[in-house]
């Protein structure tokens, strides 16, 4: 898998907090880029969730090396996502 768009799993009914950090993010997921529209999710996460209710969090790593989701945000990742994000 080329590119992954990087989605926030919200609380029900909360707010995404200042920079896209917060008690509302319950975990961050990973999906595969819609190839006709680059920035926007395929309709299901690597985990197999539905993309349709999650928060993009318009997060891309800038250098090689850096995680594949928001450093403030490594205690919520998906280890499902994660798991398959090694596996390609």
């Amino acid at each position: 898998m080329a590119t992954i768009v990087v989605l926030l799993e919200m609380e029900p009914d909360q707010a995404l907090g200042a920079e896209g950090v917060g008690p509302a993010v319950l975990l961050v997921h990973a999906a595969g880029a819609d190839p006709d529209a680059p920035e926007d999710p395929q309709a299901w996460t690597l985990c197999g969730r539905d993309t349709t209710p999650m928060e993009h969090a318009h997060y891309a790593p800038t250098r090689p090396g850096e995680p594949w989701y928001p450093p403030a945000l490594h205690d919520r990742r998906c280890p499902d996502c994660e798991r398959a994000l090694r596996l390609h």
